[in-house]
């Protein structure tokens, strides 16, 4: 660690380690010369969020401020500092792990929805009940944020600023702009021209001039036919996207773009413009013309941007967002894409499981790390693999307990016996993305974990069965994955399905299968995960997750009637379920499932490999 004259601190990302975790020196004076700067601002106090001016899930390593002030790296958190104090927001999936890495600091875990923590609002007016200046980067809070912070922490006002962290934060990674990929309709099943006339149409506003707004990079991908690397685990390119009624505008680093690529853009009717020029172009458009934006969506900067005198405003009349929408309900050539790369994906997770199994038998050491490590090497075998959809969850005993817990080579369990290994990884295929979880018992188990296996497998082939009818929110559906748990007095507090990208973003929405009331309706079409679980703190976690799609399964007079298709192909472990737990007809699914798994799957493995499976299935 270095302090410079300007108070700055040099190497953003040197932890100055203790058992992986940041140094109490280091995040000290971090915290020192962000008060400094904050006071010599007349400003009490700042809200730094996780995200980047697009709202993705993931950041570049440029925009992760949080996480080198404080320690904390899992993919949520909102970190406030003021003059007095500091504090971090995070939810339950991160409790433990916060913790963890909070220890030592004087940052405080706040944990979200659980009783007796106060909003940041409230924390903050603690401190200052009269009112100070709260200051926010107006490139990383969404217009609707703003709105309702400036509500919330009345008396005090919020201060819109810009970045401040380039002068603080020496040696601080650049944003970085890779090669645009263009990704052909053999497997997107439609160009961008036909994706734009579907857009128009379903704003209704043939007969008017508008702008349509896109800022998240999965949406601008999606609609263009473009994919990326510059975001980790994510095909992403560092874009924006403007629809009118002529064409669509693309925002993107115009070097990382190459001739090919531009012309295939540009014959499929989306006009380029260099990444940097977006916010200044929104200021330029005419006041007659319509914006159609969410303001969840932009950024306060941007909106601001878009706010000319008598400018006309519209919401996306689409639950959720057209272009959003539209890319979540996934079309033949996508489904068929789905289903290739689940068949590419089991042949590697039946790999990596026959590895495990013969590794144990032999008295073989592993450790989590060199297991995570195996999926990549086995996934890699197959010539369409583009890399991980997110980072590998491989997790012994109570480090399971963790559900985005991620070991390092140089922090990693070796796995032992008598508990439970949950592996929860992911990946990316030209033609779609992947995510499974599987939880596998080593050695004898007592007769509670056997029971909290079998109830959260239990609650995974209830959703998997459901039928349903036409308009059916997911919410609607939560109680039959959390339903079996609940009657044992247990439950898990993240959501039970999320949606995935084809060859975009392990979790899109809108769609949503959770507690949470969503008004976005299923559709035949949207692949989603289905993940219950169960986490005990200190001892075990449980999680066992397919991939499902809405599909159409009868229509009557009564109504038009869907039902889930699973695409994922890995055996279940059956070894230490209780049957007597199961009804036959969830007991037949389980025993057809694996049965389907070795029939689809045994004919790409070696002999060796397809006797493995077949002891494990039939």
């Amino acid at each position: 660690m270095a302090i410079t004259e300007g108070g700055s601190l040099s190497h953003p990302f040197f932890y100055l380690c203790i058992n992986g975790k940041f140094s109490k020196m280091y995040r000290t004076a971090a915290l020192k010369a962000l008060r400094e700067k904050l006071s010599a601002m007349n400003v009490s106090a700042i809200i730094i969020p996780t995200n980047d001016p697009h709202f993705g899930e993931y950041t570049q390593d440029h925009y992760k401020v949080r996480e080198w002030l404080s320690g904390f790296n899992g993919s949520a958190g909102t970190l406030v500092v003021t003059l007095k104090g500091a504090a971090l927001w995070t939810d339950s999936r991160y409790f433990v792990q916060a913790a963890s890495q909070l220890q030592g600091s004087e940052i405080k875990l706040m944990r979200m929805k659980m009783e007796g923590t106060p909003t940041i609002a409230q924390w903050i007016l603690s401190q200052y009940p009269e009112g100070e200046l709260v200051a926010i980067d107006h490139s990383l809070f969404s217009y609707s944020e703003y709105e309702q912070l400036c509500q919330e922490l009345a008396p005090c006002k919020v201060q819109l600023i810009d970045d401040i962290f380039d002068d603080l934060w020496q040696d601080r990674p650049a944003l970085k702009f890779n090669p645009v990929i263009w990704l052909d309709t053999k497997y997107t099943g439609e160009h961008a021209k036909s994706k734009h006339g579907r857009i128009v149409q379903a704003l209704g506003l043939e007969n008017c001039r508008f702008a349509y707004i896109v800022t998240m990079c999965d949406e601008v991908a999606w609609l263009c036919n473009i994919r990326g690397t510059d975001i980790e685990y994510n095909p992403l390119a560092q874009s924006y996207a403007i629809i009118t009624n002529s064409a669509i505008h693309l925002f993107a680093d115009l070097d990382s773009i190459s001739e090919e690529v531009a012309g295939k853009l540009l014959n499929d009717n989306v006009e380029l413009h260099p990444y940097s020029a977006f916010s200044k172009l929104l200021t330029e458009l005419p006041a007659e013309t319509v914006r159609v934006v969410s303001k969840g969506k932009i950024t306060v900067r941007d909106f601001m941007a878009l706010n000319v005198p008598g400018a006309r405003f519209m919401d996306d009349p689409v639950l959720g967002g057209a272009v959003n929408y539209y890319k979540s309900i996934k079309n033949n050539w996508e489904q068929e894409g789905f289903c290739k790369a689940f068949l590419a994906d089991g042949v590697a997770w039946c790999k990596v499981l026959k590895f495990i199994d013969d590794s144990l038998a032999t008295g073989v050491q592993l450790t989590e790390w060199e297991i995570g490590e195996k999926f990549a090497q086995f996934r890699g075998e197959n010539e369409n693999y583009r890399g991980e959809s997110f980072e590998p969850i491989v997790a012994f005993g109570q480090a399971g307990a963790l559900p985005h817990y991620s070991a390092t080579k140089e922090n990693s369990q070796v796995i032992g016996t008598g508990n439970f290994l949950l592996m929860d990884t992911g990946a990316q295929y030209l033609f779609g993305t992947t995510d499974t979880t599987r939880t596998i018992p080593i050695g004898e188990l007592k007769e509670q974990q056997r029971r909290h296996y079998t109830l959260v497998l239990k609650g995974m082939v209830r959703l998997s069965m459901a039928r349903f009818p036409k308009n059916t929110r997911g919410a609607q559906l939560d109680i039959l994955a959390r339903g079996p748990l609940f009657n044992d007095a247990a439950m898990y507090f993240h959501g039970t399905g999320h949606g995935i990208g084809h060859y975009l973003c392990v979790h899109e929405g809108p769609q949503s299968i959770r507690m949470e009331e969503n008004p976005v309706t299923l559709v035949p079409g949207m692949v989603m995960s289905n993940e219950p679980a169960v986490y005990v703190e200190g001892e075990y976690g449980i999680r066992t997750e397919n991939v499902i799609m809405v599909q159409q399964w009868q229509f009557n007079k009564m109504n038009e009637f869907y039902s889930f298709r699973t695409l994922t192909n890995v055996p279940i472990d059956t070894t230490c379920v209780e049957w007597d737990l199961l009804d036959a007809q969830e007991q037949q699914w389980i025993k057809e499932y694996n049965a389907g798994v070795y029939k689809t799957i045994a004919p790409l493995l070696t002999e060796e490999e397809a006797l493995w499976l077949k002891s494990k299935t039939l």
